[in-house]
């Protein structure tokens, strides 16, 4: 060593990522050395951990498989503030200490399929996504937990809102991520279907806080054939025949752009309709559950033929409008005029604007492919009447990671 220098000891310190912890209370209850606490995040006191790794393998999501070299431990009370790992530790992490399994590892963009146009990013405060941890070969097995009608007797549409538990078997999703399911049996031509994609419809700790579940919005489809004989949807149609305790095998998760915010503070507009509303759905429960207080806006525009014909009708009523703003759209509605989300959101001009100069504001758009067309022209129109370029801005917002499109 060159006279006259000194090095720093550096110090190992094992942390929990507050955006992957679905705050189960696994770790804090497998801890021996009583180094893990919470209040809002889970957090390690670096005075406690010995690094036994107990608390390791049970965690289902790997938040508490991370481990850094520094020079200054984070104090307990900095950690109870975050709502992601700081940026430096996020691109200069420490191989794992000794003994620990590496489970929980974050998909990189080379891994991730994009779903969406070839601008779309994440939201720079998005959790950071995990994708293709189940394949066709070695899939996820769910056995149905649940399986009701959240659309009326009366509608044309029979929606099901299906829930699966997964066991022991940890699923890691989060609220916009799809999964992929292959129904049974072979097609017209004697091979086996092709995989489906589908919305999760809950938040990432599952269709109840902390439990290893998922769900999905299921339309029942009804196709015609050539000869005008009816062909029954051979996914939809199994799906939402399931009955509890029946099992199905899950691939994915798959998407790494249509992804919520992880900050209380984003304004958020979701443009949907029909079974579109699953991941509204999620991106819903997760600020409920997580940032109850949050200052940032969620919006809902809402669109259906008729208030029955409408997923989750009833469970929309339970929320107060402080807690999510509803727009809710009918376009068959005998008493009054057709209105599509696009004509709402044209009445809703003052607002959309709003939306548009706020720097934490984020869109996102679901439901089937025209709407995304409709929409498009609503907010060109309403951008345009302020002498705003609305393709610039869409482009930026794009750019930004704040505007998303997934239709289908």
């Amino acid at each position: 060593m060159p006279v006259g220098t000194q090095t720093r000891a550096l110090i190992r310190q094992h942390l929990i990522d507050p955006e992957t912890c679905i705050r189960c209370n696994t770790c804090e209850s497998r801890c021996p050395s009583q180094a893990i606490r919470h209040e809002r995040n889970y957090v390690v006191d670096p005075a406690k951990c010995n690094f036994c790794m107990k608390c390791v393998r049970p965690c289902p999501t790997g938040a508490v498989d991370h481990y850094f070299e520094l020079e200054r431990p984070f104090p307990v009370d900095e950690q109870l503030g975050w709502i992601e790992l700081p940026r430096t530790l996020q691109e200069a992490s420490a191989e794992p200490a000794p003994g620990a399994p590496g489970i929980g590892r974050t998909a990189g963009a080379e891994d991730a399929p994009s779903n969406a146009g070839e601008c779309d990013i994440a939201p720079a405060s998005a959790s950071k996504p995990q994708v293709n941890v189940f394949t066709q070969d070695k899939p996820a097995r769910g056995a149905v937990s649940e399986n009701f009608r959240i659309t009326s007797d009366s509608a044309e549409n029979d929606v099901h809102h299906i829930i699966f538990e997964f066991g022991g078997v940890p699923f890691p999703y989060l609220e916009g991520q799809s999964i992929g399911i292959v129904p049974p049996g072979v097609d017209r031509d004697g091979k086996p279907h092709a995989m489906r994609l589908y919305s999760i419809a809950c938040a990432r700790d599952g269709e109840k806080p902390n439990t290893s579940t998922l769900a999905l919005a299921v339309k029942r489809v009804a196709e015609r054939g050539e000869n005008s004989h009816e062909i029954r949807g051979v996914a939809s149609n199994w799906l939402c025949d399931l009955r509890p305790g029946e099992a199905v095998d899950f691939i994915g998760p798959f998407g790494s752009t249509f992804l919520m915010p992880n900050d209380p503070e984003a304004d958020i507009l979701m443009i949907c309709t029909g079974t579109g509303v699953a991941p509204f759905r999620g991106f819903t429960h997760r600020r409920r559950r997580t940032y109850p207080n949050a200052s940032g806006k969620l919006v809902l525009i809402f669109g259906a033929r008729a208030p029955e014909e409408l997923p989750y009708y009833i469970a929309l009523q339970k929320y107060v409008q402080s807690e999510l703003h509803r727009e809710l759209v009918y376009s068959r509605m005998l008493s009054s005029e057709r209105e599509y989300v696009q004509d709402r959101l044209r009445q809703r001009s003052r607002e959309v604007i709003w939306f548009l100069r706020r720097p934490k504001a984020h869109i996102y758009i679901c439901g089937l492919h025209g709407l995304e067309e409709g929409v498009d022209a609503a907010l060109a129109a309403i951008a345009g009447e302020r002498a705003m370029d609305w393709p610039s801005i869409k482009t930026q917002l794009r750019k930004d990671g704040r505007y998303h499109v997934e239709t289908y």
